[in-house]
């Protein structure tokens, strides 16, 4: 549901003044005490999009956030990953504990012509952050509050030409740390990716079992994750993580058993059997299941006989 009204904010000194702050001490680059955040903002419910990155790490905090079809409650030290363009949606909600953690700006005018200008858009979790937040240890979480720290205090102290060097530095540190726990999140947090993977079988299994194929052909890694309601590249990212396959290897593995299964209790021609698996070219089918299977399908039909 698209909030009653949407600001946008342009610089990290309007984000600045809306929550109730000073003046940022570097334009491009913040570290916000979230504790100190008072929103100037009379909306129960608001949305905003921001032109900079923020990587926000919070603990109790009442509002409801809203990233894509996800939302959130900031009742845990968890880290969220904001990119510029995106909508976050807010909730307000009067606070009856008081908030804490730390709020990261970086406006893309401060890592412009540096490496992680590039990089930082191959970090899949700018791309989550609209479905999946990153749970954080105690000590996951020191780890990250040192960094924030870090980066404030070079800021804080003289501007030299090492300066920026050595802010973005700290900042790819930081993102590095991210990508390795993320990665051990989708091992901890088995439940929710065990959950992700049935809805995957159920998804697949009603696209498979329809005229699907048929009128619209294989279905994309996009169309699944959205269906699933995360990211493609989180998608095959988890996937890749718990069984060592792509989500196309995991589209190409239904289609497969589907294939084999016609192959084996009909006596409909591969041509057929292609044509309703959504293939438009019979040869397309035959190479992609020797590919799969080492047999062609007329080899895997006759082994039955």
């Amino acid at each position: 549901m698209k909030p009653k009204k949407v600001y946008t904010f342009a610089t990290i000194s309007e984000f600045h003044r809306i929550s109730g702050l000073p003046k940022p001490d570097h334009p491009l680059v913040s570290l916000v005490d979230y504790g100190l955040v008072e929103y100037q903002i009379k909306e129960n419910e608001i949305g905003w999009v921001q032109n900079f990155y923020s990587i926000g790490l919070k603990r109790n905090i009442q509002y409801k956030f809203r990233y894509g079809q996800q939302q959130y409650d900031f009742d845990e030290g968890l880290l969220s990953f904001v990119a510029p363009g995106q909508l976050v949606q807010l909730t307000m909600e009067k606070p009856e504990i008081k908030p804490t953690g730390w709020l990261l700006l970086i406006h893309p005018d401060f890592i412009w012509n540096t490496t992680l200008a590039k990089n930082i858009k191959q970090y899949d979790f700018f791309g989550y952050a609209v479905n999946e937040a990153l749970f954080l240890s105690d000590r996951e979480e020191a780890i990250i509050v040192e960094i924030m720290q870090n980066i404030q205090r070079e800021y804080h102290s003289t501007i030299d030409k090492f300066s920026q060097s050595i802010i973005v530095a700290q900042i790819e540190l930081l993102l590095t740390y991210c990508e390795r726990f993320y990665q051990r999140q989708f091992i901890t947090r088995k439940k929710v990716s065990h959950q992700i993977l049935t809805k995957l079988e159920d998804i697949l299994n009603d696209y498979f079992n329809h005229d699907s194929l048929i009128n619209e052909g294989l279905p994309s890694a996009q169309y699944i994750a959205g269906l699933l309601h995360v990211s493609p590249n989180y998608l095959g990212s988890l996937l890749k993580s718990l069984t060592g396959q792509t989500t196309q290897q995991h589209i190409h593995e239904k289609l497969i058993e589907k294939a084999k299964e016609k192959l084996s209790t009909t006596n409909l021609s591969v041509s057929e059997i292609a044509y309703e698996l959504g293939f438009e070219h019979p040869q397309s089918f035959n190479k992609l299941f020797k590919t799969k299977t080492n047999q062609s399908p007329l080899e895997f039909r006759q082994s039955f006989n």
